[in-house]
C-alpha cells in the first residue's frame, strides 16, 4: 500500500472509534447498574412517618437489584432542602428520591419560587403506596357522618375548628378542599411546629383532615372518630367508616401518597428496573399486610402509570389550592 492510502486508511478507520466511543460507554454503564451502594433521599428526618415508609420499601429494592440500598435524610424546609439535593443530584442511578404529595404535587402551587421544577427535575420510576385520609373527629362532635357535620358546620358556624399541620400543608388543604365542595365554615388552625394530635385529643380542636396512620391507635381506642375515609373502597381496617364518595363526595380524594423518583436524566433501562423492584417488593405480601395494618395501600407501578397519577393529582391540588389563595412566598 502506497504511503497516501495507508494515511487514508488510517484517517477512515479513526472516525468511527471517536465518534462512537461514547455511547458504548453509556451502554456499558446501564448495563453494570448497578455495581455499588444507593442512596434514596428522604427530605424530611429519621423516625417521621415518610421516613418510615421509605424504610419499609428499601428492603425489598435492596433485595431485587442486589446491592445496598441507603436511607439518606436531608430534613429541612419543609422538605425543600433534601428535595433540591436529589434534583441536583447526578442521573446515573445511583441516587434516587423519595416524593410525597407534598413536595411534589402542593409545594409548587404553594411556592412561587423554588429551588427546582418539580416536574422538570425528576422523572417519576413508581408510586410506592397511598396512605387513606380520614375525616378524623373528637367524640364530643355530634356528627356521625359528612352530612351531619356539614349540617353542624352551617348551623353553627364558629363551632368546629380544624387542626392543621401547618398553612399550606396537606391536612391544611385537604380540609380547605373539603370545606369549599360543601360550603361548610370550618376554622382552620396551624400547628407550624408541634403536633395538633394532643389538641384533638383533649377537644380543645374538634377535627382534623390527615392520612391516617397517626390516629389509628386513638381510632381504635376510641379516643377519637372517624366520619369517612379516602378511596375508591372501603378500608378493611375499618369496615363501618363509609368513604367520601359513599357520602356524595366523589370528587374529594385528597391521596397522601409516597413514591421513588429519579433525576431527570436517567436512563430508562434503570428506571425499569426500579420500578420492577418497588412494583415485587409493593405486592410481597408481608408488606401488603404491614400496609394494611395502618390504613395505606401499597400500588407499584410502572413509570407510565406513575405519570399519569402524578399528572391527575397535580391538576387536582393546583386547583385547590388557587381556590383558597393559600401563597408562602
Amino acid at each position: 500500500m502506497t504511503p497516501i492510502r495507508r494515511r487514508l486508511a488510517a484517517g477512515l478507520l479513526a472516525v468511527p472509534v471517536v465518534a462512537a466511543a461514547p455511547w458504548p460507554r453509556r451502554a456499558l454503564a446501564q448495563q453494570d447498574w448497578p455495581n455499588r451502594p444507593v442512596r434514596i433521599v428522604v427530605p424530611f428526618a429519621a423516625g417521621t412517618g415518610p421516613d418510615t415508609n421509605a424504610r419499609q420499601i428499601a428492603p425489598k429494592i435492596q433485595a431485587a437489584i442486589g446491592q445496598p440500598v441507603v436511607i439518606e435524610n436531608r430534613p429541612g424546609a419543609a422538605g425543600q432542602i433534601g428535595t433540591d439535593l436529589a434534583a441536583k443530584s447526578a442521573a446515573d442511578g445511583y441516587t434516587l428520591y423519595m416524593g410525597f404529595t407534598s413536595t411534589l404535587s402542593i409545594q409548587p402551587f404553594v411556592y412561587s419560587k423554588l429551588p427546582y421544577d418539580a416536574e422538570r427535575d425528576f422523572v417519576p420510576v413508581s408510586q410506592v403506596g397511598a396512605l387513606r385520609t380520614g375525616l378524623i373527629a373528637h367524640p364530643s362532635v355530634k356528627a356521625s357522618d359528612v352530612r351531619e357535620l356539614v349540617a353542624l358546620a352551617k348551623a353553627q358556624p364558629e363551632s368546629l375548628s380544624a387542626a392543621t399541620q401547618g398553612l399550606g400543608t396537606y391536612s391544611h388543604l385537604a380540609g380547605e378542599w373539603f370545606s369549599s365542595l360543601n360550603g361548610a365554615p370550618i376554622r382552620f388552625v396551624p400547628y407550624n411546629t408541634s403536633s395538633p394530635y394532643a389538641d384533638l385529643l383533649a377537644g380543645t380542636m374538634q377535627l382534623m383532615f390527615d392520612a391516617l396512620p397517626a390516629a389509628i391507635g386513638n381510632v381504635k381506642a376510641g379516643k377519637l372518630k372517624l366520619l369517612a375515609i379516602s378511596g375508591s373502597g372501603r378500608h378493611p381496617l375499618f369496615p363501618d367508616v363509609p368513604t367520601f364518595a359513599e357520602q356524595g363526595l366523589a370528587e374529594f380524594q385528597p391521596v397522601a401518597w409516597i413514591g421513588l423518583f429519579a433525576p431527570t436524566g436517567t436512563p430508562a433501562p434503570i428506571r425499569e428496573k426500579l420500578a420492577a423492584a418497588v412494583a415485587g417488593g409493593a405486592k410481597a405480601p408481608d408488606f401488603v399486610e404491614l400496609w394494611r395494618g395502618f390504613a395505606a395501600d401499597p400500588v407499584g407501578n410502572t413509570p407510565a402509570e406513575f405519570a399519569a397519577f402524578l399528572k391527575a393529582d397535580r391538576e387536582r391540588w393546583g386547583a385547590v389550592v388557587k381556590k383558597a389563595g393559600v401563597k408562602l412566598d
